[in-house]
């Protein structure tokens, strides 16, 4: 198995790709709105991932956030609200905020199961900061660690409740970055005092089963390279400081923000100590030379990748969900967000 995370072209697998992933054997997939038309569609494209692997636990990922950042949406899918609804209704109501948060992970946990889809990239626990790059915004939780803590706790315990496993992102903190990775490297000049603020969430949340990292230089840790590919940053920050000890993937290879080919950047997240590297875009020549760049994935990272997977119920038929299980869901959400009316 290679420690990498591969996207597709399209809404089925061509014949090129089949052949290239049975071969390459990619620790899982990732999909975008290129991906899928509808229910019946994406559940064959799943199915035939599944298949083709003889995993039925395969790590099948997508950015299911809600409000901007949403690939399957209506009027397929039911419209999910960012995560700065649940921050707002905390100055409200905590309790109720918390109960949202939880049901509507669940729901859209539903959603994303029935379509054969075992992993979402959910919660963000960025801590957002004022006069920061909007790329964060309104996906943030807040801008107090422990309210971003007690949601994104929430969300990753509604998101397991419908089978799916959760990703806190992006470690170690993008609330501070002035610029967005996807075009460009932020530079974060906080000193270590500072920086204890983005890291609680994180702390709270150590035990999640994945996380991602963020493609920012943040000064106080190692002034040259980005989290992505600092084995400091990874190692000193994420995995002692923090206390993280799940699968730690990348964020997407492809942004800005890094420089360099893909293939040597794959080999450079995972040489940095990712336990996978993130490649979105589908483009045959990169995934190839992703391949003969990485080596095998190491035991300890495939220890990290079945543990979290461990938590996935099977994918068959009598496991998908009930309609009314999800309309329930939505509906203890709604009341619970219409305090704030």
């Amino acid at each position: 198995m290679k420690p990498v995370i591969f996207g597709i072209a399209g809404e089925a697998l061509t014949p090129d790709e089949r052949a290239f992933f049975r071969d390459s054997d990619p620790a899982g997939y990732i999909l975008f709105r290129r991906n899928i038309r509808d229910k019946a569609q994406l559940r064959a494209l799943t199915d035939a991932l599944r298949t083709l692997h003889g995993r039925d636990d395969l790590l099948i990922m997508i950015d299911q956030e809600g409000g901007r950042v949403a690939r399957m949406q209506p009027p397929v899918w039911p419209a999910f609200p960012p995560g700065q609804v649940f921050d707002s209704l905390y100055d409200v109501a905590p309790s109720s905020a918390i109960a949202a948060a939880r049901a509507n992970a669940q729901a859209i946990a539903l959603t994303l199961r029935e379509c054969g889809i075992t992993v979402d990239a959910l919660p963000l626990l960025d801590v957002r900061q004022e006069g920061a790059s909007d790329i964060m915004g309104d996906r943030t939780l807040g801008a107090e660690p422990m309210r971003v803590a007690a949601l994104g706790r929430a969300m990753i315990e509604g998101l397991r409740a419908g089978g799916v496993v959760g990703i806190v992102k992006h470690m170690p903190g993008h609330g501070r970055a002035l610029v967005d990775s996807h075009h460009d490297l932020p530079t974060v000049e906080a000193d270590e005092a500072a920086l204890e603020t983005d890291i609680a969430p994180f702390q709270a949340l150590a035990s999640a089963p994945m996380g991602m990292t963020a493609h920012i230089i943040y000064t106080a840790w190692d002034k040259e390279r980005p989290a992505s590919l600092s084995p400091v940053v990874i190692e000193t920050i994420i995995r002692q400081r923090i206390g993280f000890d799940g699968l730690l993937m990348s964020d997407d290879l492809d942004m800005k923000a890094l420089k360099g080919d893909i293939p040597s950047l794959a080999a450079g997240v995972v040489a940095a100590g990712c336990d996978l590297a993130l490649n979105c875009w589908a483009r045959m020549d990169e995934m190839v030379g992703i391949a003969e760049a990485l080596p095998e994935i190491s035991d300890l990272s495939r220890a990290r990748l079945d543990r979290a997977m461990v938590t996935v119920p099977q994918v068959t038929e009598e496991a998908e969900p009930q309609p009314e299980s999800l309309a329930n869901l939505l509906a203890r959400r709604d009341e619970l967000l219409s305090v704030m009316a």
